[in-house]
């Protein structure tokens, strides 16, 4: 059996990620898929907004605070490992609210988690304010009472402002603001990656490209790196595959897969 870390053996342990080797964090939409990526050998998860709101049948964005804290109590349930939880702009523009989504996260048992600068009604907030808010989130952090990671998005390469001197700016003031990782989803070329990575201090999440490697994205200078929803649209995109073959030919041929569930769901055993 795998002796369950306590939330500040967990904080610690995620923190040390962030100061060893580069490494990969990937995402879980639910319990079981938690399960089988802890399973595998990674060693931390991060919840994605988009994949969790498709387990609902939901699209990203249509999910409450109250649903996302459940969500993160499930999966540090499920798994031993420190889970980092996608908390979107923390659920309101005020900082009061960033505040409130890190210190629930926390209570749910995740030692780590993002807020954007975007919301979607308004757009990108303004850099003050978008710093702001990430100051309150990254106090919050710090009275949890264990170590908690507090990473700061920058929005704005994917909600049509792909400006990579904005993206380095925004991205600077978030670590004035005490912000503990970065993270710019949206860069597409290890040039961009290494812009950002050599204009910051801080470690830098990664959203994964298909066009460019693991060890590519880390040469470029990047700690950390995520995959967002895409695993989901992977095991999504099987499933319909799967489905459409018995629709249009009768065909059950993939019906034939089999994966080691016993294995995968019997890690720890928990």
């Amino acid at each position: 059996m795998i002796a369950r870390m306590t939330p500040a053996e967990k904080g610690a342990a995620f923190r040390a990620l962030h100061e060893g080797e580069p490494f990969v964090i990937p995402n879980p939409w639910d319990a079981g898929s938690a399960r089988v990526l802890e399973a595998l050998g990674f060693r931390a998860l991060a919840t994605t907004s988009s994949g969790f709101a498709y387990s609902l049948g939901r699209v990203d964005g249509d999910v409450s605070l109250d649903e996302v804290v459940e969500h993160t109590r499930a999966l540090a349930a499920a798994s031993a490992l420190p889970v980092s939880v996608d908390l979107e702009n923390g659920y309101g523009a005020a900082p009061a609210d960033a505040a409130r989504a890190v210190t629930a996260a926390a209570a749910a048992g995740a030692v780590g988690g993002s807020i954007e600068d975007y919301d979607p009604s308004d757009g990108l907030y303004p850099l003050e304010a978008a710093a702001e808010r990430v100051s309150a989130a990254v106090e919050a952090a710090r009275t949890v009472g264990f170590d908690f990671l507090l990473t700061a998005r920058a929005e704005n390469h994917i909600r049509g402002n792909p400006d990579l001197g904005d993206t380095i700016a925004r991205l600077q003031a978030y670590e004035r603001a005490g912000a503990d990782v970065l993270y710019a989803p949206g860069l597409r070329t290890a040039d961009e990656i290494r812009a950002v990575c050599s204009a910051v201090s801080r470690p830098v999440n990664v959203l994964a490209l298909p066009m460019l490697t693991r060890d590519e994205i880390f040469g470029a200078g990047a700690q950390r790196i995520s995959v967002g929803g895409a695993l989901t649209w992977v095991a999504a995109a099987a499933f319909a595959e799967a489905a459409a073959a018995i629709r249009d030919r009768g065909d059950f041929s993939a019906l034939a897969a089999r994966v080691p569930v016993k294995e995968w769901l019997g890690a720890g055993d928990r």
